[in-house]
């Protein structure tokens, strides 16, 4: 879908551009928008790379322990009946991390192995259990301390201070968790009840 997206701004932008005659402020943004992608993919490849490589040192040095017993409180109250010391909890701790360090891309291989456990564990195979539902909306209000990616997207553009917006990030996902979180249980209430009735 997002390839048409993107495909129908690019002909509306070579149309109206030949209809007004700025063919060449068109073709100027192509090639400086080009170079401009390419230097901001580096840019953010750096910042993954230094974040992803310290994610792999805390791993290999057994801190990934560490940090699955200092979530196990809150993996025990959004995760009911789930082992703190599982393979699925070590997988959902490192999400968390990743995410509360800002390295979405780095969250997303232990993501998909969370899913893959979690999926392991589920009874009901053709459909998702609540734990990862559970999972889905904790990982995507993503609660972050650090904002990296944004931080380094601001310091790349001239930001004087790139983690000011770190309050504002804090608020919106930590709000994003919340709201998310009731509704997974008001909803999985519901559906409880109805199952209940249906019997």
């Amino acid at each position: 879908m997002m390839n048409y997206v993107w495909g129908g701004l690019i002909l509306v932008s070579i149309v109206f551009g030949a209809c007004t005659g700025h063919m060449q402020q068109v073709t100027e943004a192509v090639y400086s928008g080009g170079a401009a992608a390419v230097e901001m993919t580096l840019t953010l490849a750096a910042v993954m790379m230094v974040w992803g490589g310290l994610m792999q040192v805390a791993e290999r040095a057994g801190l990934t322990g560490l940090i699955s017993r200092a979530l196990s409180p809150l993996l025990r109250l959004l995760f009911p009946g789930m082992d703190p010391k599982s393979s699925a909890a070590r997988a959902i701790s490192m999400n968390v991390s990743a995410n509360l360090l800002g390295l979405g891309n780095a969250a997303t291989p232990f993501g998909m192995e969370a899913m893959r456990r979690l999926q392991e564990e589920n009874p009901l195979k053709d459909t998702a259990s609540r734990n990862m539902i559970t999972f889905v909306v904790l990982n995507t209000a993503s609660i972050q301390l650090i904002p990296t990616t944004i931080a380094g997207l601001r310091a790349k553009y001239g930001s004087a201070n790139p983690m000011d917006i770190m309050p504002a990030v804090w608020l919106v996902s930590l709000s994003a968790l919340i709201v998310g979180q009731v509704l997974n249980r008001l909803l999985a209430a519901r559906a409880e009840r109805r199952a209940r009735i249906c019997r």
